[in-house]
């Protein structure tokens, strides 16, 4: 199970360890089943990770997402053994699971020690799929078949930003898992084609509300008096200031899910691929809008180089990032100082209630709109049962 961002790292890591592990593991009678950490009407907002899902004819009726699985049932009935991928740190609501985690992939710094019992590989690259790649390769020659090689081709180069040092992502082993899957695989596409068709997917807002823009990629701080969001936006900030009332649906996001404010973080990409970052702090309450610009303006590890911009209103502060390599994980510690809470690692929560099926183009008479009951642990073990036997899944009861 990957992260609650779901992003496609996190999906595709889960997918590739849950075949490779399916295929290689000398226990017959588990079943490897990867999660998407997120409900099944959230998987549309993940517009790279359905794109390239579909691209190798993968559908998505053939995955399990988290509020089609009971997690929990399986482990008061101890049927589960959880291997985290891409984090390595459960959210508060989730605190029952952790004695059943028995193996974490991550390749962000440790924030907690795990019991003795769990097996850690938590390496400082570019992708979580980079480490994934490596656990394949170091398995029976064989085992790594094209779709799988493909998915994990495409994270890579996404999550590095097609290989490039000047987005400061990359490192070595990003480099060589890249090489060597396309040693084992010659035809798959260029890196270019590769990344530019991701790219273009992940940016590709068009038919999205703001509300949904602001849950595509959204993390929450918390401290004991407050919730502070961070949502990445896909568009220079100019460009999403325009949209129509956008102010209106900052208040309403805001209040909604009770935060006490914003911090929307926008990317875009120059033609020669190197980043552009701005960043706008929105609101209604002064003192904390003061604090969290205060701490991100005087920030020095990393210094963040904020330039003023203009603001069309009070409750919104905006600036240009200079120092384009900090992205949001490194902003994250900064803001959670600012809050006076707990770790970072701590401090990152999932929203508290599921958001409701997004309604746009991408989702309209869509089977992803479509309510799917949770899968209880017969369910399950039938659905993987079938799988491993060749037979198509059978439909959730």
């Amino acid at each position: 199970m990957g992260n609650e961002a779901c992003d496609l790292d996190s999906t595709v890591s889960a997918l590739a360890l849950a075949y490779f592990l399916a295929k290689t593991s000398p226990a017959p009678r588990a079943a490897f089943i990867p999660v998407l950490n997120i409900p099944r009407a959230d998987f549309a907002l993940r517009t790279e990770t359905t794109f390239l899902l579909r691209e190798q004819g993968i559908p998505a009726t053939s995955l399990i997402f988290r509020d089609e699985i009971d997690l929990g049932g399986l482990h008061r009935a101890g049927l589960l053994s959880l291997t985290l991928v891409d984090h390595h740190v459960l959210p508060g609501a989730d605190a029952a699971l952790e004695e059943a985690v028995v193996e974490v992939l991550d390749h962000r710094p440790l924030d907690q020690d795990r019991a003795p019992h769990c097996q850690v590989t938590v390496e400082l690259v570019g992708s979580c799929a980079t480490l994934v790649t490596e656990r394949i390769a170091q398995g029976p020659p064989g085992v790594l078949d094209r779709p799988t090689a493909a998915l994990l081709h495409g994270t890579i180069l996404l999550d590095c930003v097609n290989l490039s040092p000047a987005a400061g992502k990359v490192t070595p082993r990003d480099v060589a898992c890249v090489s060597l899957l396309e040693e084992r695989f010659p035809d798959l596409p260029a890196r270019d084609a590769v990344f530019e068709a991701l790219q273009t997917a992940m940016f590709d807002v068009s038919g999205l509300t703001t509300e949904q823009m602001l849950r595509k990629d959204l993390k929450v701080l918390s401290s004991d008096e407050l919730l502070l969001a961070i949502s990445a936006i896909y568009m220079d900030l100019e460009t999403f200031l325009r949209r129509p009332d956008v102010l209106q649906d900052l208040d309403a996001f805001c209040q909604a899910r009770g935060y006490a404010g914003l911090v929307a973080m926008s990317i875009s990409f120059s033609e020669r691929l190197e980043p552009s970052r701005q960043l706008a702090v929105y609101s209604r309450h002064e003192t904390l809008r003061s604090t969290v610009c205060q701490a991100l303006e005087e920030a020095t590890a990393p210094a963040l180089q904020l330039q003023p911009l203009p603001s069309p209103w009070s409750c919104l502060a905006t600036y240009t990032q200079g120092n384009t390599w900090a992205s949001r994980k490194k902003v994250q510690p900064i803001l959670q100082a600012a809050l006076g809470g707990p770790s970072p690692a701590r401090g990152l929560e999932e929203e508290v209630v599921p958001p409701p099926t997004p309604m746009n183009s991408l989702v309209d008479e869509c089977p992803l709109a479509q309510t799917v009951p949770p899968l209880c642990p017969q369910d399950v073990l039938e659905r993987v049962s079938r799988i491993a036997a060749g037979q198509p899944p059978s439909s959730p009861k």
